[in-house]
This record gives structure tokens, C-alpha cells and sequence, in this order.
């Protein structure tokens, strides 16, 4: 499983939500996806979905859609994006 984290600020979490759940990872085709919000900062989210494979991440990382949806969705500044291949998962 290859996973994908994006942290960004945005301007307000719920404009944000909305178009999240438009244009989220699974429509990028995701097995998962889960929104986490920062503790001090509700409004500075970020997003871990995992994918197949490198190239099916890629596919929505080089999207010119997915950076409409962020400037849509009021994302305030450069999203730091990392791409993971999973060791282990286990769920407690």
C-alpha cells in the first residue's frame, strides 16, 4: 500500500469540508482516506489516503484538478504532500 499525507492551512475547515467531500482521494480512486485536524489549529488539516500503487498516487498528486479543488476549497498556502510505502498497519 503506498500512502499519501497532505497537510495544509486552510481559510475555514467546514468551506473546506465541503468541497473535500466533492473532490476527495477516493474519487481519485483511494482505498482510504482519513482527515485529521491539528490539535492547536483546527483549521490546519491533513489528509492520509492510500492507494494501489506509486503511480495511482501520482495520478492525483499531478492532477490539475486536484490543486483547483484546494484553491477552491480555500487551501492559504503551499500543501506539504509526502508519499509513504507501508511497513505495517495494525489496528488496536
Amino acid at each position: 500500500m503506498i500512502v499519501v499525507a497532505i497537510q495544509h492551512p486552510v481559510a475555514d475547515y467546514e468551506a473546506w469540508k465541503s468541497v473535500y467531500d466533492e473532490r476527495n482521494p477516493g474519487t481519485f480512486g483511494a482505498k482510504f482516506a482519513r482527515v485529521n485536524r491539528l490539535v492547536s489549529d483546527p483549521n490546519t488539516v491533513a489528509v492520509v489516503a492510500g492507494f494501489e500503487s506509486v503511480d495511482a498516487a501520482n495520478e492525483m498528486l499531478e492532477s490539475p484538478d486536484l490543486k483547483a479543488s484546494m484553491d477552491r476549497a480555500g487551501v492559504t498556502s503551499a500543501p506539504r504532500i509526502e508519499v509513504y510505502e507501508e511497513a505495517e498497519a495494525v489496528q488496536y
